[in-house]
């Protein structure tokens, strides 16, 4: 059991979890059919019970158990849960339409009933069903509630609310400025965005995956590989002093872990060259400078034109294809990021400390 627990650790730690999300989220895309069925709900219970087995290690369950963790854990099931049910809606209909019968909304709204009492009803019920499950959770678990603000004492670790640990996770690959300010907006703007690049009428009201398929596989790459393991990460795994802990790992307030982050413009200067650096911050930023202008302004010119691409390029059209795709690439640069800090300790492409720019 100890050497299960062990391999669990190893494998928790971002380099390793983040690769094997990719892996099995691409893998789960080409198997739906099976998991979209009962295979989905068996493995959706199966992690249920692994987790209840993994609440008697005293470990584990100082971290989940937490009063203010406890409806995270319970969120990350039901994300889970209702991916399962709208895969399962949208490969049963894809289904249904290669069969030339009507969706499942489609069926559904023939099925009208009343307002008033029906509706009515059924919200009265509801709501009195979650007044009980509040009180009995104010009963059960304690309010996480702290002493008053002492500015001469923090927490330890110091972690933002849930729904902004993945940006707190972020500011361990990325300058503040960028994991705070620029990203999130981008992040804003792009889901603002969204309704006036993907102009494409298929899909609206009813579900489907076969009509959507690259729009879907983005959406769902983003939110859960990007975002929702971002927050798993900020929120169960990241302890005292913004250390990284598995989950059955001890929160050792004394943990340190020794790492010398480089800048790109070091890699090439000093290692690869042999050289110091410029004083200057144009050539010392050179190389880094033209990687991105490569990466953001050059490289969707050259996606246009290839044969995956140009489709894309000729039904939405330069402008709406250049903002997707401009937003696609800047969404990327977290998983690319990423990997270059733990290949390379790799901290920024472009470090130029005279204006405080750091990319």
């Amino acid at each position: 059991m100890e050497a299960i627990k062990d391999l669990i650790n190893y494998l928790s730690y971002p380099k390793w979890s983040f690769t094997l999300s990719m892996v099995v989220f691409f893998a789960l895309l080409r198997s739906k059919k099976l998991w979209t069925r009962a295979g989905g709900l068996i493995l959706l219970v199966a992690s249920v019970a692994a987790f209840c087995l993994s609440l008697f290690d005293p470990n584990f369950r100082s971290v989940v158990a937490k009063p203010d963790n406890v409806p995270i854990v319970m969120m990350v099931f039901l994300v889970g849960f209702f991916l399962w049910l709208a895969m399962y809606k949208a490969i049963r209909n894809d289904e249904l339409i290669a069969r030339g019968e009507p969706t499942f909304e489609k069926s559904e709204v023939e099925d009208k009933i009343f307002t008033w009492p029906d509706l009515v009803f059924i919200e009265f019920i509801c709501m009195i069903l979650l007044m009980v499950g509040l009180v009995v959770w104010s009963i059960v678990l304690q309010a996480p509630l702290e002493e008053p603000a002492n500015p001469s004492v923090a927490p330890n670790p110091s972690k933002a609310p849930w729904y902004f640990l993945g940006l707190q996770e972020m500011l361990v690959y990325f300058d503040p400025w960028l994991a705070g300010v620029v990203l999130p907006g981008l992040i804003v703007v792009g889901l603002m965005a969204i309704p006036y690049i993907d102009t494409n009428p298929k899909g609206n009201g009813y579900y489907t995956f076969k009509e959507r398929k690259t729009e879907i596989v983005l959406f769902l790459f983003g939110f859960l590989v990007l975002w929702c393991q971002m927050i798993v990460i900020g929120t169960f795994l990241r302890g005292p002093n913004w250390n990284f802990f598995g989950p059955f790992e001890f929160w050792d307030v004394e943990k340190i872990e020794p790492l010398v982050n480089v800048d790109l413009s070091e890699i090439i200067w000093i290692k690869v060259l042999g050289v110091g650096l410029p004083s200057h911050w144009l050539p010392r930023e050179i190389f880094g400078i033209v990687l991105l202008v490569l990466y953001l302004f050059v490289l969707p010119v050259v996606l246009s034109k290839t044969r995956g691409f140009k489709r894309y390029y000729e039904k939405m059209g330069p402008s709406r294809f250049y903002i997707g795709l401009t937003l696609f690439l800047v969404m990327m640069l977290l998983p690319i990021k990423m990997y270059f800090r733990w290949a390379l300790n790799l901290k920024y492409f472009v470090h130029i400390q005279e204006f405080f720019l750091n990319v």
